[in-house]
């Protein structure tokens, strides 16, 4: 028998092969500012928030003279054409999703991304007709810090959280889902702290290494 009736999934790291991306725009955004060296804390403290806030909190961490604007474009810009034209799904993530829309389970994207990044990689990846919404937190005026995302998303696929279940890859993203009701699968990511990624294996109602794990489970 089905557990869940819904799914919603991150993006970047979650479904897309994308990490790795925003580590050399940090590296290279900072490096002209004179910033040599990213501080560990960063990537981690900015992971839940979106475009604006991650701004703001920018330049307030490095006392830069930018406008939250200015930056959000600049990001936008330096991460555009791998968006559009480079980066790929991770392992098995369009079979998974092609099963799940066979079996007409109600899908969403919920991500920190911009929508002007999102929606040609999707189409490109070819999962935008496999979606039922594709959400952003600047739609919805706050980060994952705060459960509204995923809410909104399950609203939109007429779920209920408790059975709709959300794939994040970052530890304080999963937290919120999990603590708004959410059950959650953990998705591994390279990318992430060792102790992060022993955190959400502990977290999570199911955790997995490869999409490729996931028909056996029978979760849909």
């Amino acid at each position: 028998m089905s557990q869940y009736k819904g799914a919603i999934f991150d993006l970047d790291g979650t479904l897309l092969d994308s990490m790795w991306i925003w580590d050399q725009i940090d590296i290279e955004f900072l490096a002209k500012r004179g910033i040599q060296e990213v501080p560990k804390d960063y990537q981690e403290t900015i992971a839940t928030f979106g475009a604006e806030k991650t701004a703001v909190y920018t330049i307030e961490r490095f006392g830069l003279k930018d406008k939250p604007e200015d930056l959000v474009r600049e990001w936008l810009d330096m991460a555009h054409d791998y968006y559009a034209n480079h980066l790929q799904l991770k392992e098995y993530v369009y079979e998974y999703l092609c099963f799940l829309h066979e079996k007409k389970v109600p899908m969403a994207v919920a991500t920190s991304s911009d929508i002007a990044l999102v929606k040609p990689c999707l189409e490109r990846t070819g999962l935008l007709p496999l979606l039922d919404t594709v959400l952003t937190v600047r739609d919805i005026g706050r980060g994952k810090q705060f459960p509204d995302i995923y809410l909104e998303a399950a609203k939109r696929l007429d779920c209920v959280p408790e059975e709709c279940l959300v794939f994040e890859d970052v530890l304080e993203a999963a937290t919120t889902a999990k603590n708004a009701g959410f059950p959650v699968v953990g998705v591994a990511e390279n990318r992430c702290p060792q102790a992060s990624a022993e955190l959400l294996k502990q977290q999570a109602d199911h955790y997995i290494e490869s999409f490729r794990e996931l028909p056996e489970r029978h979760l849909f």
